[in-house]
């Protein structure tokens, strides 16, 4: 199964009772499918009294399955808390998006989003050429700027 169809069939379970495992998790979502595979994260914090964060993930073999299961489990009672149960988000790359390591405009969710076709770049040029509009000078209309102070009068 590809990464994003198995996150097509994970749901995120959030508002999880301390008490809480994964057998407890399984037999709650079961009804609903066959279950690949559920990640408790565990607390990391030295001081930490519970024994897992609070939320889990819950993959199923099908994503039609999963749909079900947030259909039927959302705001749902589950150890006497009230349970949030949405599809479950793909991580993101530490190298992607903002505060990633690779700048914003080489990123390839970028470039996908704002290239412009040689085609589309050629077609504008021609189109200012008939027009007879010499290209922008984007340096235009910035005389005395270099100059500080209040403008004289």
């Amino acid at each position: 199964m590809t990464d994003t169809a198995r996150w097509k069939a994970t749901v995120y379970v959030g508002g999880l009772a301390s008490m809480v495992n994964p057998a407890n998790l399984h037999d709650a979502f079961i009804p609903f499918g066959e279950i690949a595979d559920i990640s408790l994260p565990k607390n990391d914090k030295a001081d930490a009294t519970e024994l897992h964060r609070g939320f889990a993930y819950v993959e199923y073999e099908d994503a039609e399955d999963a749909k079900e299961a947030i259909d039927n489990m959302d705001q749902a009672e589950f150890f006497g808390r009230v349970i949030k149960v949405s599809a479950a988000k793909a991580p993101k790359s530490a190298e992607e998006g903002l505060g990633g390591k690779t700048a914003v405009w080489a990123q390839e969710g970028w470039l996908a989003e704002h290239a412009v076709s040689d085609e589309d770049r050629l077609a504008t040029e021609a189109a200012r050429s008939r027009a007879g509009e010499p290209p922008e000078d984007p340096m235009q209309g910035l005389e005395g700027l270099d100059v500080a102070g209040p403008k004289p009068q």
